[in-house]
């Protein structure tokens, strides 16, 4: 027995319920009194020849190489868990654009300024430390850093490269959990 076109009208919605049910319930029936979700916020970027970069001792990768770090990540995930990292997402303008400040490592490699978490810690605070180890002055003062919104969240599914915006359907244990954090430099450093 086949159904016709008029009985399969609802299909894709669940038994016990219909399309007119879930507008009612999901949706409202005045668009004008639907509350935004988006954030007016401005951001302050100030020219990068407001800031000063000094040298610091050379910063290396813990791991030899990626085969290396790959298994120290599973040797951390049997005792603790999923790793937790956390980025700073540092702006700036120069010639009128918008650039983000990236960490040289080598000749080739770059990255924001940040890294693994201990466990058990803030993820904010956690931040702080890290850009105060990498980033902080060395005559002893204490830089105050303004954390801000989370703007991007990476998910590692297994102990390889590969990292996805959103965690994958089958993926019931992420081995990495990376958090993007923007950071709101002050008007001036020296």
């Amino acid at each position: 027995m086949s159904k016709t076109a008029s009985s399969q009208r609802g299909s894709g919605w669940s038994r016990g319920g219909s399309q007119a049910q879930f507008q009612g319930k999901y949706m409202a029936s005045n668009p004008s009194n639907v509350l935004s979700f988006t954030l007016n916020r401005t951001v302050n970027l100030y020219p990068l020849t407001n800031y000063t970069f000094g040298t610091k001792e050379a910063l290396y990768e813990k791991d030899p190489s990626v085969p290396a770090r790959f298994q120290r990540m599973r040797e951390e995930f049997e005792k603790i868990g999923m790793r937790r990292s956390v980025e700073g997402v540092l702006l700036v303008h120069e010639h009128g654009l918008p650039h983000v400040l990236l960490l040289q490592l080598g000749t080739t490699f770059f990255k924001l300024p940040g890294g693994e978490l201990n466990p058990g810690e803030d993820e904010v605070e956690g931040l702080k430390r890290l850009m105060s180890e990498t980033l902080g002055r060395q005559d002893g003062v204490k830089q105050e850093w303004t954390i801000e919104d989370t703007v991007g969240n990476w998910w590692r599914p297994n102990f390889e490269p590969a990292q996805y915006p959103y965690i994958l359907p089958h993926i019931t244990k992420p081995k990495e959990h990376k958090r993007l954090f923007l950071v709101q430099l002050p008007e001036k450093v020296l």
